[in-house]
């Protein structure tokens, strides 16, 4: 089974990823990384799981090890890993985070000395290492070469003021009422204070993280829970995050939860009236709707669809040289203020384009009618290749012939089928997902 899935290092703590695993995985890095070294240091963040105790010292000690010098800087979010590894100048960046899984569940995500996220290929290369203990064993330092460690308590300003930064400086945001729901994780602190800072009247829910309770009817999984503050609290809009804060859900002064896809939409329009917009175009993935095409076509702005995970849209941005894409589940890039989703720097955006025109977030952010669109995920015994299933050639050709679009993967972090069907008729779409349903319980469970 391969290490790395769609987003790193993933799975239940303690059982996937363990102590000795997540050591070797550091020993192996640590190995990859001292190739390119030009510091031989090496950041490491968190969020708020119980279990991030006992991976960052596995870390920790696989990291000094083979030499390397580790700065820890406790729970922040993953964007500002990015951000810090590169402003420290640190050969590497590490974060520890199941993102917006269960507490239970921990990973591992790599940054390169430049904040980005690592290729597959440099992922093919740590995993041989990995599997390679004869090197690991031989790569291990002695004496004066082993590494030292260092926690660093007053990072989080660098990450506030590089955050701000992104908000236009002749904008404010005063007399704006916004609830902010922290998922119990890694923002639970710097959040709040950014839009403060920024002058607005802000509610705060979700931000007692216990190492329990992250992503817990709360955050950008549970946005029901912040459109109910929204509205007794009467806000303009409510920002949600999940556990590492890359990901960004809006809810509107009415409480209705903003389609990721539309704010993408809104945010692209913003951005080319700005003529900031690189490339005339944006990237999103094969889940975003065909109305998000349309619409962007009226405006002669390019849609480019990548594979899902917000690293396959940052290497199609960086192919087609676009500052602006993500996926419909959240992951919204400003690659000009992030080097990976940041929920806080789309939200200052997405602000911003409020404030700027004056508009409710219910007007800004439903620029266009979607598609029915239906999404099922469905427990697996095995992910078997989709074409050595007997049935699934005809299944797609009777989804095509009744002219809805298709999209059927397995998740990269759990025993997951996720099945996505598109088109204009809402009763036949139904059926047909049934009827896809069935067709994959039989064969796959």
């Amino acid at each position: 089974m391969a290490l790395f899935g769609t987003d790193g290092v993933r799975g239940k703590a303690g059982k996937k990823v363990t102590a000795f695993d997540a050591m070797r995985l550091a020993m192996a890095s640590g190995i990859y990384f001292k190739s390119l070294a030009t510091t031989k240091r090496i950041l490491v963040g968190k969020d708020t799981r119980r279990s991030g105790y006992m991976i960052e010292n596995a870390i920790v000690s696989g990291l000094t090890a083979v030499g390397y010098d580790v700065v820890q800087v406790g729970p922040m979010p993953t964007p500002s890993v990015a951000f810090l590894t590169e402003n420290m100048r640190c050969d590497a960046g590490i974060m520890i985070s199941a993102s917006h899984n269960p507490y239970y569940d921990n990973g591992i995500k790599f940054f390169d000395c430049n904040g980005n996220k690592l290729s597959h290929e440099a992922e093919e290369v740590i995993e041989k290492i990995y599997n390679d203990m004869a090197l690991i064993e031989s790569s291990q330092e002695t004496d004066r070469m082993i590494g030292k460690s260092k926690r660093i308590d007053d990072v989080t300003g660098r990450y506030i003021v590089h955050i701000k930064s992104s908000f236009p400086r002749d904008l404010t945001l005063v007399g704006m009422r916004i609830v902010i729901d922290c998922a119990n994780g890694a923002a639970y602190n710097v959040g709040p204070t950014i839009l403060q800072e920024l002058g607005a009247e802000v509610v705060v829910i979700a931000d007692r993280p216990n190492g329990f309770n992250i992503n817990e009817n709360c955050g950008a999984m549970h946005p029901e829970v912040l459109a109910q503050s929204v509205l007794a609290y009467r806000a303009d809009v409510g920002i949600a995050l999940d556990g590492d804060a890359d990901r960004l859900v809006i809810v509107d002064e009415t409480g209705t939860v903003v389609d990721g896809d539309k704010l993408m939409a809104s945010m692209a329009i913003y951005l080319k009236s700005h003529n900031a917009l690189k490339g005339d175009g944006i990237v999103a993935t094969v889940m975003s709707n065909q109305g998000l095409e349309e619409y962007l076509s009226k405006h002669n702005i390019k849609l480019y669809r990548s594979a899902v995970g917000d690293k396959n849209v940052l290497e199609m941005m960086f192919e087609k040289g676009i500052n602006f894409g993500g996926e419909q589940s959240g992951h919204i890039i400003f690659s000009d203020y992030a080097k990976t989703g940041d929920g806080l720097a789309s939200a200052l955006q997405a602000l911003a384009y409020l404030v700027e025109n004056k508009l409710k977030a219910s007007e800004a952010f439903n620029p266009y009618r979607s598609y029915p669109q239906l999404l099922v995920n469905l427990m697996v015994d095995e992910k078997r290749d989709f074409e050595e299933i007997e049935g699934f050639d005809a299944l797609k050709e009777k989804i095509e012939s009744q002219g809805m679009r298709h999209l059927f993967r397995y998740s990269g972090t759990e025993n997951k089928i996720r099945l996505l069907l598109e088109g204009k008729e809402e009763k036949s779409l139904e059926a047909m997902m049934e009827e896809s349903v069935q067709f994959f319980k039989k064969v796959l469970a």
